[in-house]
């Protein structure tokens, strides 16, 4: 292949690799708005439903801040998809438990994102499947070292 022709490869495959991410970036958000939370509200949920949630450690894992965390978190109150109770081990902490309705929407939108995993991804070939995987596995890892030595520039 050419040098002119690689160039043009890379940059068609950037520009796929931005649609994905846009494109799946929008989808997230449509789901979630199928069952009237935003993008970030279903984020708080899902952890919450793991059972081991502490709005910092998700402000920090999510690049979030810790306003934005709170603020969600009372809206996830004002919709009564969440309870909050002081701690019973310790009353310094919190605890944070999906409701009833809490966990018939994070079903619904469960439900939903498993139709379109079910009609998107599932009919693949599973041959394109495990081509994409590695392919990208082994760009993020590109991509991933590429960032940690820039940020040691």
């Amino acid at each position: 292949m050419t040098s002119s022709r690689r160039t043009t490869a890379v940059h068609a495959a950037i520009r796929e690799l931005q649609r994905l991410s846009e494109i799946f970036q929008r989808r997230r958000v449509q789901l979630a708005r199928e069952v009237d939370l935003t993008e970030h509200q279903w984020r708080v949920l899902e952890q919450i439903s793991s059972e081991h949630f502490i709005p910092s450690m998700f402000a920090r894992d999510n690049e979030s801040s810790a306003a934005a965390v709170s603020k969600t978190i009372r809206q996830l109150l004002d919709k009564e998809l969440i309870t909050v109770s002081i701690s019973a081990t310790d009353g310094r902490q919190r605890d944070y438990e999906l409701s009833a309705l809490g966990k018939q929407r994070l079903a619904a939108l469960r439900k939903l994102r498993k139709r379109a995993i079910d009609t998107i991804w599932a009919t693949m070939p599973e041959s394109q499947l495990e081509d994409f995987t590695a392919t990208a596995a082994e760009l993020t890892a590109r991509i991933e070292a590429y960032a940690a030595k820039q940020d040691k520039e």
